[in-house]
């Protein structure tokens, strides 16, 4: 993600649509996270990444299809949600196919 604007714009959390997803801010030399699911047992943490304007940082995603048993498999359609501290949202969409 890019932060295109010409101010400094605070994420203040990242959440996933399921518990199999987590998610990290990752940039040079530095991680957060990971970040998951609110309420059901996932990471879930403040991300508080401050983003300077014209500044990137990677969103990495790691589906684990174990996380359902064998229902794991077939088509997978997950969500990142990205709030900013002014109350914004970027929603991120992970479609895939699993193949055992």
């Amino acid at each position: 993600i890019t932060n295109p604007t010409d101010k400094e714009v605070k994420l203040s959390s990242v959440v996933t649509s399921c518990m199999c997803t987590v998610a990290y801010i990752e940039s040079v030399g530095r991680k957060s996270g990971p970040f998951g699911m609110p309420g059901h047992g996932g990471p879930v943490a403040k991300a508080n990444e401050m983003i300077k304007a014209g500044e990137s940082r990677d969103i990495r995603v790691v589906y684990d299809p174990n996380a359902h048993g064998p229902a794991g498999v077939g088509p997978v359609d997950r969500f990142i949600d990205l709030t900013e501290a002014d109350g914004g949202v970027t929603r991120l969409e992970i479609k895939a196919m699993v193949t055992p």
